[in-house]
């Protein structure tokens, strides 16, 4: 059984995606050990906590610095045994120690397809922002292992959304959720869970 840590920062509408997923039965052979939030007042905090599952507030603002934020962090997951961590919405910045313990072993999901509209400053309505104005016509998600850089690790799986012309940048965010976002990362959860997900140089390989 594959467990899984999800880190939050808002509202948690991906989180829910997958506990909905787990709960049907589209992702199997995994369960969501904790869900933490560095916002403590986070709905993502209560949508755990309504389907009976483990929320943790850790704010850096609890600490003295930065360091034992993040140091507070590794134990929190290392020390649960965490086998894959889920960044769904997360916008603290994960420090280097956590990304070696877990490389390949921690996902994201970004609201693009990756090399679009990604990288440092680039997240929520921002990347929908800066991709109408842009002009693209094809939009969409992208789930990735998370490596030191801001989006650069492996992708894993991307969904591609078309951008209509009366699209407002919350229009467009709300499109590439429902049908990019809330479909790929469950999709890519359970794969992983079935072990059927591998890197090798920097390439994902998926098994069919």
């Amino acid at each position: 059984m594959l467990k899984v840590a999800v880190l939050v920062s808002g509202g948690g509408t991906n989180l829910q995606a997958v506990i909905d997923a787990i709960e049907e039965g589209r992702i199997s052979n995994a369960r969501i050990d904790v869900v933490i939030s560095n916002n403590k007042n986070a709905y993502a905090l209560e949508r755990a906590a309504n389907h009976g599952i483990e929320a943790v507030g850790l704010s850096p603002k609890d600490f003295e610095s930065r360091e034992l934020f993040n140091e507070a962090l590794y134990q929190e997951l290392a020390g649960r045994e965490i086998d894959l961590v889920v960044l769904a919405g997360c916008l603290v910045v994960i420090p280097d120690k956590i990304i070696h313990e877990f490389e390949n072993r921690m996902i994201n999901i970004h609201p693009s397809l990756i090399p679009s509209f990604c990288g440092k400053g680039c997240y929520g309505l921002k990347v929908h922002e800066q991709a109408l104005k842009r002009g693209v016509r094809i939009s969409g998600a992208t789930v990735h292992f998370v490596d030191e850089g801001t989006d650069t690790g492996p992708i894993i799986m991307q969904k591609a959304v078309e951008v209509r012309e009366d699209d407002t940048p919350e229009t467009l965010q709300r499109r590439i959720m429902e049908q990019a976002e809330w479909v790929i990362l469950p999709e890519v959860i359970n794969l992983i869970a079935k072990g059927k997900v591998s890197v090798s140089e920097g390439h994902v390989k998926i098994e069919k």
